[in-house]
């Protein structure tokens, strides 16, 4: 790195002008890209907690930004593209499709962790290994196989397949992929004949070199067998969003990277949710006493909250006002609420934390 390169990060690191912390990732992704320096391992640790130390309180388009860059970085930090692959879908899409550092492991985590908006991203990844495909096969997730039956690439094991034309029985979009599929062979042609409609016998009968007549059989089989069956629709699971979010803050956490300021930001993101669980963390709080707090008469129970894990005074009025925005104007209060409000930013974390437990921890 020449000395005017060092001077120019010195500036942005320094700076406070918009776009700045935008113009500093970028450069030292564009540093470390340019350097084969960033992949020793030495180096690796130090880059993991300056990126990281950057990235949890960055907006959304720098994020975006960076995941760009970094999807096909060898060198980039681990737990980076671990945050970044559980992060919005539109964010963690081209790291989860491209990182050569997510491993068999994490993508399977990815699967139990994430949304199905993730899961599918990870059944599109090329060149999916066998062990991710067959722990897709074995959630039988409809719109995640259906992804991995659209994905030529993927390393489908004979076993897999089967598994896949049988469960097209009952999800109508995998028969579509199912028939065009490369791996697909003359016996589970036969099978899936029987579920699909006329184009696609056309072109099973023509690319397998079989007589309609032949497969006749299957079809009545597959009538019979149908009565009383339904179609599976893709339905998204009661609190998958939240669950992925509390892994998130606990990635973070356990990287030491969880601070005051994501607390602003997943706000600004309108995301509440995320703000109680954040909150929550860092805290020590339940959910239910921060929801409590948020749907309160009077916005002193949430100031106390924030009071305790260092959120600063100046920041409350803006934190107030979007929790408002996302929570149908609550906390509620008039002008006397607001000032006890702003009278707990006059009190340590510590006390701040009790006093906060002691009135809503004891509203049962």
């Amino acid at each position: 790195m020449s000395a005017a390169q060092a001077r120019d990060l010195m500036e942005l690191a320094h700076g406070r002008r918009e776009g700045d912390r935008e113009r500093l990732l970028l450069a030292v992704a564009d540093l470390c890209d340019a350097s084969p320096e960033a992949a020793r391992p030495e180096l690796r640790a130090l880059l993991d907690d300056v990126f990281m130390s950057l990235v949890v309180e960055a907006e959304r388009h720098i994020r975006r930004s960076l995941a760009e860059r970094l999807a096909t970085a060898a060198w980039a930090p681990p737990s980076l593209i671990n945050v970044l692959a559980l992060d919005d879908i539109d964010i963690a899409r081209p790291v989860i499709l491209n990182s050569p550092l997510l491993q068999d492991q994490d993508l399977i985590r990815l699967l139990v962790e994430a949304t199905i908006e993730h899961q599918i991203e990870v059944a599109r990844r090329p060149k999916l290994g066998s062990k991710v495909v067959d722990a897709i096969v074995d959630a039988g997730e409809p719109a995640v196989m259906t992804a991995l039956a659209n994905n030529s690439t993927a390393q489908i094991t004979a076993a897999a397949m089967t598994r896949l034309v049988e469960a097209s029985k009952r999800v109508a979009s995998l028969r579509s992929p199912l028939a065009r599929h490369p791996k697909l062979n003359k016996i589970l042609a036969e099978q899936l004949y029987a579920y699909v409609g006329e184009a696609l016998r056309s072109a099973l009968c023509e690319r397998f070199q079989v007589e309609a007549a032949e497969l006749a059989p299957q079809i009545h089989a597959a009538v019979a067998s149908a009565s009383g069956a339904r179609a599976d629709f893709v339905v998204e699971r009661d609190g998958e969003r939240e669950d992925m979010e509390d892994r998130l803050i606990a990635k973070l956490e356990s990287a030491g990277q969880l601070r005051p300021g994501y607390l602003v930001r997943a706000l600004k993101e309108g995301k509440l949710s995320l703000f109680m669980s954040a909150l929550s963390s860092l805290g020590g709080f339940s959910i239910v006493d921060l929801k409590r707090a948020c749907g309160a008469p009077d916005p002193e129970p949430l100031a106390l909250a924030c009071a305790a894990v260092s959120i600063d005074r100046s920041a409350f009025p803006d934190v107030l006002m979007m929790v408002r925005e996302l929570n149908e104007g609550r906390p509620a209060g008039d002008a006397a609420g607001g000032k006890r409000a702003a009278g707990a930013f006059n009190r340590s974390p510590e006390n701040a934390a009790k006093i906060f437990r002691d009135r809503i921890g004891g509203a049962d």
